[in-house]
């Protein structure tokens, strides 16, 4: 499965100015260190394995999130395809090969 996350904290862990990076890169961080394929883009991440990993990182990215918040925002996406592996990169590589065979059309 691949799962599109995001999470923003809300609270005293918010810098002033607004700006959640601290705590967008410490929920990162924790994916990065699952060892599961992951990609992360300005909006989303995604990571890519079974279920109940999958789940359990972005529970622990979520809370990581959120250390000194008084709430965290969720937004989850997920693909479930049982059986399937590295759809987070072919899933991109089909599109972009039907995108250069139509522009040599």
């Amino acid at each position: 499965m691949i799962v599109a996350f995001s999470v923003a904290p809300s609270g005293s862990s918010v810098a002033p100015d607004g700006s959640v990076s601290d705590a967008v890169a410490a929920a990162v961080r924790v994916v990065r260190q699952s060892g599961l394929p992951n990609r992360t883009s300005s909006m989303f991440t995604e990571i890519e394995g079974e279920w109940d990993e999958v789940m359990d990182v972005v529970r622990r990215a979520t809370e990581a999130a959120g250390v000194g918040a008084s709430r965290v925002s969720l937004v989850l996406k997920a693909d479930i395809r049982p059986g399937r592996t590295g759809e987070i990169t072919g899933k991109v590589e089909r599109v972009e090969a039907a995108l250069a065979h139509t522009d040599d059309a």
